[in-house]
């Protein structure tokens, strides 16, 4: 079975700063990969790179065994196709750090916005679906509230439960709770816990080594814009070989 995200040799450059440097990874079928490291090193952006956010100069990105195509471009190169864009973004349900809500939607409208004008699905199959998702999330009463009418960790909460609402092969989660106040991360993470404990592939760029360490099958520490280990949790966590790591462990409280 082929991974569900193929990384090969990514290399991505802002101006003359190379924050990518031939990053590979690879997430199977059912796994949570946690990627770590301190502000600057890459991880951020290895996601968008994933997504197509950001277009990489070198490397691949596979969704399913599929490869995404690249064209020339002025500057660089851009994706050759607007059609497989499409239906491989259809496949990663992106949650981001400061929510992206439409503000002049409800939160439910937020919901059913992408499979329905996107993927051209029914609108009444699509509502039952969304309703049943912010359920799940915990916010099924907050349906017809508006974002700005939420806190932070109901706005996030909808985030999710709109990136589940395209049924994505993989869920990718950049900082979910970086935005949040302390007492409102709890909230969150137990909702990604839960999509964890289903089976679903998550990569999730995370600051809480604890969470980290609770629901992440395998680690992967980025320094530099390169990865400088990587292994199941608790070799990362109890048995890092990089003195960098073990240094960023420990300055996280986990060392």
């Amino acid at each position: 079975m082929a991974p569900v995200v193929q990384v090969r040799d990514l290399h991505k450059s802002f101006g003359a700063i190379e924050v990518l440097k031939g990053i590979s990874c690879s997430a199977e079928p059912g796994e949570v990969i946690a990627l770590i490291g301190s502000s600057g090193s890459g991880k951020s952006t290895l996601l968008r790179c994933i997504n197509l956010l950001e277009v990489p100069e070198r490397g691949s990105v596979a969704i399913d065994g599929e490869e995404i195509e690249f064209a020339s471009a002025p500057g660089g190169r851009r994706a050759a196709s607007e059609a497989q864009l499409r239906r491989l973004r259809s496949q990663l349900g992106m949650v981001f750090q400061s929510f992206n809500l439409w503000a002049h939607m409800s939160v439910l409208q937020n919901v059913m916005e992408a499979p329905v004008h996107v993927q051209k699905r029914d609108r009444a199959e699509v509502e039952i679906q969304a309703r049943e998702l912010l359920e799940k999330v915990g916010i099924g009463e907050k349906a017809d509230a508006y974002p700005a009418h939420l806190s932070g960790g109901q706005q996030q909460r909808a985030a999710i439960a709109r990136a589940l609402c395209i049924n994505p092969r993989v869920m990718l989660f950049d900082e979910p709770t970086s935005a949040l106040d302390p007492e409102l991360e709890g909230e969150v993470l137990r909702v990604i816990k839960v999509l964890a404990d289903e089976g679903r592939t998550m990569l999730l760029v995370t600051h809480d080594m604890k969470f980290a360490r609770e629901v992440a099958h395998r680690v992967v520490f980025l320094h530099d814009g390169c990865i400088e280990e990587e292994g199941p949790v608790e070799k990362v966590f109890n048995g890092a070989a990089s003195p960098r790591l073990r240094q960023f462990l420990a300055a996280a409280g986990h060392g």
